[in-house]
């Protein structure tokens, strides 16, 4: 069983077992057909990940790593808000006629700050940072931009990235204020071990540890059957993550600078239902 399968059926069995719906009250999000979109969930969730020992991808059913990765280097590398720029139609929902998500995401990772060494993005701050100031506590990100949240579609979920280097090893903390535990945790996970990994390579560190912190880490009422589903079936080791070692610019990896190999998962079939 991999280590990420292990984590997530814990995280699910607690849920289930101990959780606390939400069905006594009036919630935001809906299903296609219009019917409120209820949650059984604990609050935070502390997950760590040891990713010098193994890639977190779940077994239990694919994660789909190209387009998270694709996704991940829109937000990222493109500092992009438009759904036009991005391969998969994840955002299309809460796109815009022109395809803009508003000041959301990526918009808030572009905006350039002034600092004594000059004018840097949050990303290309870190990345400074990382080379030329490592011992540093400031390492860190945040997109949840309070003056800015009426012109975003959506709201910030993962909204936070902490990194932190321990003599030559990098570590980070991702902090989210909400997680779909189906639909969203392991495409997430996966996400930002990638970009650890990443920001290690480029920055001549080795990658350590991930830390994901979820404030509302909830399923929702009609994934229960598809959870409990997965639950029960059976896990598979971890595959081998390799990353393209000859890219040391990170604004010159892609979606094909990595390489899985042996990754076997277990395919239900199961469309996924996502409420919005």
């Amino acid at each position: 069983m991999s280590i990420a399968d292990e984590i997530f059926i814990h995280n699910c069995e607690d849920i289930l077992s101990n959780g606390v719906w939400d069905t006594d009250r009036q919630v935001r999000p809906r299903w296609d057909d219009g019917a409120p979109a209820h949650t059984i969930k604990k609050f935070c969730i502390v997950n760590r990940y040891e990713l010098k020992k193994e890639f977190p991808i779940l077994t239990l059913r694919r994660t789909f790593l190209k387009s998270a990765v694709d996704e991940l280097l829109w937000i990222w590398q493109a500092k992009s808000n438009n759904v036009n720029e991005l391969r998969t139609r994840v955002w299309d929902q809460w796109a815009d006629k022109n395809g803009s998500i508003g000041k959301a995401y990526g918009y808030q990772l572009g905006i350039k700050h002034h600092y004594p060494e000059g004018d840097m993005d949050q990303v290309d701050r870190v990345l400074f940072d990382l080379k030329h100031n490592p011992a540093s506590r400031r390492i860190m990100t945040n997109i949840y931009n309070f003056a800015d949240l009426s012109e975003m579609a959506l709201y910030p979920c993962a909204y936070s990235m902490t990194f932190n280097v321990t003599g030559n090893t990098l570590n980070s903390i991702l902090n989210q204020r909400s997680q779909d535990m189906l639909a969203a945790n392991n495409w997430n996970v996966c996400q930002y071990a990638v970009l650890t990994h990443i920001f290690a390579q480029v920055s001549g560190l080795e990658v350590g540890e991930m830390v994901h912190v979820i404030a509302d880490a909830h399923i929702y009422d009609r994934h229960v059957p598809i959870i409990e589903k997965m639950l029960a079936s059976e896990p598979k080791k971890a595959p081998k993550f390799t990353l393209d070692g000859s890219v040391k610019d990170f604004y010159k990896f892609t979606r094909d600078s990595f390489t899985l190999e042996d990754y076997e998962y277990n395919d239900f079939g199961d469309k996924i239902p996502v409420a919005v």
